[in-house]
């Protein structure tokens, strides 16, 4: 925390119970990613909702749209702002991570 912000490390769609990657593709672990996030912003009581600014690291832009699809039944408008990048590789061999940046009310 800093301020009025709170600065959340990148999750990837790790399940916390079994500490593994989730099957399924990119859509189940961008799905297990936000659930961490949701975790982690609920940890310093603020939601998804609170959100201000995420990024977006993708192995492979081509799986934007899969992402995408499941990212927006995270977040509603006003959307926060979001950059996404492609990189060569992430933790724990996943495909995406995010990080937030959320805001006290």
């Amino acid at each position: 925390m800093a301020g009025g912000l709170v600065f959340c490390s990148g999750q990837v769609g790790i399940d916390p119970a079994s500490g593994a990657l989730v099957a399924g593709g990119i859509a189940a672990e961008t799905a297990r990613a936000l659930e961490n996030l949701a975790a982690v912003l609920a940890a310093a009581r603020l939601g998804l909702a609170d959100v201000v600014k995420t990024t977006v690291y993708l192995t492979d832009l081509d799986d934007f749209a899969a992402m995408n699809e499941v990212y927006g039944r995270y977040f509603v408008a006003p959307h926060p702002a979001r950059a996404t990048v492609q990189v060569v590789r992430l933790p724990a061999g996943a495909r995406v991570e995010i990080e937030a940046i959320a805001a006290r009310p």
